[in-house]
């Protein structure tokens, strides 16, 4: 067989290449009053504005039984498992907890992807590319980490009130978003969300959101995600700004954010992904 991918619904994969690569999808939680929803598996309306929406991370049951069946199907090549942010989600510290409780050894590789969303999604992804042309354990856990090491994530969103209440966002960084008249672009750094800057405006904010994309991009090359939570025209003209600014892109992924991520990042949010160098494609 091969080595088996495994990932968190948070990565936000399109359906089609979860299928075409195999990949192992672990949903997140999303509860809703007395409710919790299973993403991309259970439906359900979502206020993405209402205080009584959280979310919860995988249980280490739950990732373990992922695992195992990803390992069964590795016929003993091992799995690489790519989730979101350890500052951002408790599912890396349930996938370590599955995994001292499966006594798997070295055959179940966990990668913190450092970052949410197709940041997460597109390690994942050049992890699951790269397994699918045969290689062993060792190479396929160092594509995913060399690409998580590589990516970099900027977001706008209208108000960081729903970052400060889930924890997300740190005090200091959050008052920036207080004022009505102001837009944060935030980014993730070594797992963490952080304000980058603001804006006066959200056309602003979106130039310097492109601004930041384009610098990380480099001039080699990249794979390129957006993002959005009911922002699909000023998505769409990202997109467009950012292929005819961004030389040589590999790939270029767009999307809504899944309910897990859009809980705490709220209507209108924007989110711009680069991984220098593509995912081997």
């Amino acid at each position: 067989m091969a080595v088996v991918v495994v990932t968190d619904s948070a990565a936000s994969l399109p359906p089609e290449p979860v299928a075409e690569l195999g990949i192992e999808v672990v949903p997140l939680h999303v509860l809703v009053d007395d409710r919790a929803l299973r993403e991309g598996v259970d439906t359900g309306d979502i206020d993405y504005t209402s205080s009584a929406v959280t979310t919860s991370a995988p249980s280490p049951g739950e990732l373990r039984a992922a695992y195992e069946r990803a390992l069964e199907r590795s016929n003993g090549d091992g799995v690489v498992a790519v989730h979101i942010s350890r500052q951002l989600s408790a599912t890396w510290a349930a996938g370590r907890q599955a995994i001292r409780d499966m006594d798997a050894g070295e055959r179940v590789r966990l990668v913190d992807s450092l970052s949410a969303g197709l940041g997460t999604g597109l390690p994942a992804l050049a992890a699951a590319r790269r397994a699918a042309t045969g290689a062993a354990l060792d190479i396929v856990y160092d594509t995913a980490v060399a690409a998580a090491g590589r990516g970099r994530a900027f977001i706008v969103v209208n108000r960081t009130e729903q970052l400060r209440r889930g924890g997300r966002l740190s005090t200091a960084a959050a008052f920036f978003g207080t004022e009505l008249v102001t837009k944060p672009i935030l980014q993730i750094i070594d797992g963490r969300l952080e304000l980058r800057e603001k804006a006066r405006t959200r056309s602003k904010a979106f130039t310097k959101l492109i601004a930041a994309a384009v610098d990380a991009a480099g001039e080699d090359g990249a794979a390129v995600a957006v993002q959005h939570l009911g922002a699909a025209e000023a998505a769409e003209t990202l997109t467009a700004q950012l292929t005819e600014l961004i030389p040589g892109i590999h790939e270029l992924i767009t999307t809504e954010f899944g309910p897990a991520l859009a809980v705490h990042l709220g209507p209108g949010a924007v989110g711009v992904l680069v991984v220098p160098g593509g995912c081997g494609r």
